[in-house]
């Protein structure tokens, strides 16, 4: 029997970003991935056998937070062969009058497309994405340290990000205005700041990326989503989102870690309160010296791997805490992947080939969005005007397709569980081969409205239903992001109060991944995090003089630097 240092379940970016920081600190790692190909949700493949050539994305594709963070400079993943390509323009979302929202990295050449709409919306589209440049830059620190530890936090702020704390919560009246906006709902805040339309719904798409419908209180955070896209910006690397995975797994196995595909791992072998391995199907054991990480999200861990009297031998409240209090709206998404003869053409907005290089939202208007998600929660289909999230990558990067070809990538948000349909279809979700290819079709007919080449342009396609994705992802309920990204389920309270530093009352059994903090998205913050947590367990001397260290150094380069 095969013993590691570390056993990570699941290959996902943050299994492996974890897996990295933890061989760079001389420990031997062993990840399991229960596909045939690492990356879980950052996979880049050729799922189309009738379109040889062309590489689709199949979940993850626009990378904005792994830019906050120190991941892609600490591990020096350029050299492992990872090149980002920046997208600008960021984002074109046309509009049934005529109108278009086309916004550039530049925030200046933004506000001067806004303008000729409307120049008091110009304005204060320059002030409202400023206040929340700053809110971003003022929370980095936070994203990149586990939650519960007050050096790692404290360790990351200079000068400048300091400043930019206090200019948001540094007086009282600031601080109520701040807690009042975080207690607020994207479209609260939306109509607070503009008067035009074609600027508040692709906004409030862009916040309900999180998951939920712009209207949810206590989500106003996701409004900050598009003032990202000016600063770090937006972009995407050459190749797919799975040429980051493979930039991992190239410093992973050459620092010696060992990855193995087609590994569903079945169960945790919890011997004296102590998480020692893992079973596999299929019945192979792999030992763990010092621990055991999950990759995979608190739910599946320990209510499918793990035995409850096991769990209730360290805490009798968690197995129903976990079974009870975590909260999925039933919201995900039908993924559509095209293979085209020719790009979109939306001849009815000035085309121009720039607006294809970002992102494309299909966003009428606030209305529009909250029907596309509201309804989700209630088990029904909101394919009668579908809103969607559209990408052709190969303009951006054509290497994804055959010479003159190219892909699309669309985004529709889709329920789960199927009202009424309990109990048929995959899984007993309702969905079915007809169901879901009925719904393609209606997301492409409302797409041809503004882009009307998409169906003569389309070589073939691949459809993904919510029960499908989350089968392939192992995701529970079809949630990419692992557990909803509301506020209650943040920072401290990810996935609970309990588990969200990243520990769990299982001696040597650690959780990363989207279900725990800074959450879902393309970032490799929880690996990170989760890595330092664990190092931190283990040599709790040493590795508080190293952050010691780099707190000194950080705050004093951020004075001096």
């Amino acid at each position: 029997m095969k013993e590691y240092d570390v056993v990570i379940i699941g290959a996902g970016h943050n299994g492996l970003v974890c897996a990295a920081y933890l061989l760079k600190a001389g420990y031997s790692v062993l990840l399991l991935e229960k596909r045939p190909v690492p990356g879980g949700a950052a996979t880049t493949e050729e799922c189309i056998p009738e379109a040889p050539g062309f590489k689709f994305n199949l979940c993850a594709i626009d990378h904005e937070f792994i830019h906050l963070g120190p991941v892609v400079e600490e591990l020096e993943l350029t050299k492992y062969g990872l090149e980002y390509l920046e997208c600008d323009p960021v984002v074109f979302c046309p509009h049934p009058d005529g109108k278009y929202f086309l916004a550039h990295k530049s925030l200046e050449k933004t506000c001067a497309e806004i303008a000729r709409y409307n120049e008091r919306d110009a304005r204060k589209y320059a002030e409202f994405t400023n206040y929340w440049q700053r809110v971003v830059n003022a929370m980095i620190p936070m994203f990149n340290a586990p939650p519960k530890s007050i050096i790692d936090i404290f360790g990351n702020y200079n000068t400048n990000k300091f400043k930019d704390l206090f200019s948001v919560v540094g007086s009282t009246q600031k601080s109520m205005d701040f807690v009042r906006t975080m207690l607020n709902s994207a479209e609260d805040i939306i109509n607070e700041w503009f008067d035009e339309e074609f600027i508040k719904a692709p906004l409030a798409r862009l916040a309900s990326e999180l998951g939920a419908p712009p209207s949810q209180k206590n989500l106003a955070i996701g409004v900050m989503m598009m003032s990202m896209r000016h600063n770090p910006g937006m972009a995407r690397p050459r190749g797919g989102t799975g040429a980051l995975v493979k930039a991992l797994v190239n410093l992973v196995t050459k620092k010696g870690g060992v990855i193995l595909t087609e590994q569903h791992v079945e169960k945790v072998l919890i011997d004296d309160n102590k998480a020692v391995g893992v079973r596999v199907i299929g019945g192979q054991e792999y030992r763990a010296k010092y621990g055991v990480i999950s990759n995979i999200d608190a739910q599946r861990l320990f209510l499918q791997m793990t035995e409850k009297k096991e769990i209730d031998a360290v805490d009798d409240n968690l197995w129903e805490r976990l079974e009870r209090r975590i909260v999925n709206n039933n919201e995900t998404i039908l993924k559509i992947d095209l293979a085209l003869d020719e790009p979109l053409i939306f001849s009815h907005h000035d085309h121009k080939d720039e607006y294809l290089i970002g992102s494309i939202l299909i966003a009428d208007s606030m209305n529009h969005v909250e029907q596309a998600h509201s309804k989700c929660t209630l088990g029904e289909i909101p394919d009668s005007d579908p809103s969607m999230y559209v990408v052709v990558p190969s303009m951006l990067d054509p290497s994804l397709a055959p010479a003159g070809k190219h892909t699309v990538w669309i985004e529709f948000f889709a329920p789960y569980q199927i009202a009424g349909a309990e109990g048929t279809g995959l899984n007993g979700t309702g969905w079915t081969d007809e169901l879901k290819n009925k719904v393609a079709d209606k997301v492409v007919d409302k797409l041809a409205t503004y882009a009307p080449n998409v169906k003569k342009a389309t070589i073939a396609r691949r459809v993904e239903s919510p029960a499908e994705l989350g089968e392939r992802l192992g995701a529970y309920k079809g949630n990419y992001y692992h557990i909803d990204m509301t506020l209650d389920q943040m920072i401290f309270f990810r996935p609970l109060p309990e588990l969200a530093n990243y520990k769990t009352p299982v001696d040597n059994l650690f959780l990363t991944g989207a279900g725990t903090h800074p959450g879902g998205s393309i970032s490799g913050m929880p690996g990170r995090n989760c890595a330092r947590v664990f190092l931190q367990s283990k040599h709790p001397i040493s590795q508080a003089l190293k952050d010691a260290g780099n707190t000194i150094k950080s705050s004093f380069g951020g004075i001096f630097g």
